[in-house]
């Protein structure tokens, strides 16, 4: 039953919102524009506020709901809860309905992690907010998250699961953001509102 989860957490997160809201309001591939990633951000950055705002509470939900789902139908199983989570999120960046090319993962990592460690999520949320009102570098604040919450949960103590968990999550994370790394490196990485030049 764990693994029939897992697969499924995986199969919801690759439903892309940003693809399917994309091509509904603009008849647009999202991944043809903008940085040519399939996320809220670039979401954001080509069709705007509204569907940017839509297409990121519509990934956290999904890292939510296959937590959720997971806990309900394994009895809350801590590495089926856990994986479940970490699965939607390869969903997402690797999207099996979308030919593997997703998102990097940042909105459906929130709501997975807010699902999994409420507390050490929505301070690592706060601490990014700040990071991205003050640097305006999603990228950053976005790495800056993923690093947060296992030294939080390592500081704390947490289950062995949830802190393998969070350090898979944080690499996937760094993974997908190698490119804004060196960018950010080099200084040359795009901020938020920033035009493409």
């Amino acid at each position: 039953m764990g693994a029939v989860v897992i697969i499924l957490s995986y199969l919801l997160g690759s439903i892309s919102f940003s693809i399917l809201v994309a091509k509904k309001i603009a008849k647009i591939d999202i991944r043809q524009h903008g940085s040519g990633n399939a996320g809220a951000t670039n979401t954001l950055r080509v069709l705007g506020k509204g569907p940017g705002i839509a297409v990121l509470l519509l990934d956290a939900a999904k890292g939510a709901i296959a937590v959720g789902m997971a806990h309900w139908l394994s009895g809350g199983e801590d590495w089926v809860v856990v994986f479940s989570g970490v699965a939607a999120i390869i969903g997402h960046n690797w999207p099996v309905f979308f030919g593997f090319r997703g998102g990097k993962g940042v909105a459906t990592t929130i709501g997975t992690l807010i699902a999994l460690a409420p507390l050490p999520a929505l301070i690592a949320v706060i601490v990014t907010i700040a990071v991205i009102a003050l640097t305006r570098y999603v990228s950053l604040g976005s790495l800056v998250f993923f690093t947060l919450i296992p030294i939080i949960l390592i500081l704390n103590e947490a289950s062995l699961t949830y802190i393998i968990g969070t350090l898979t999550v944080a690499v996937l994370g760094y993974i997908r953001h190698i490119d804004n790394i060196k960018r950010l490196v080099q200084g040359t990485e795009r901020k938020l509102g920033q035009s493409k030049r």
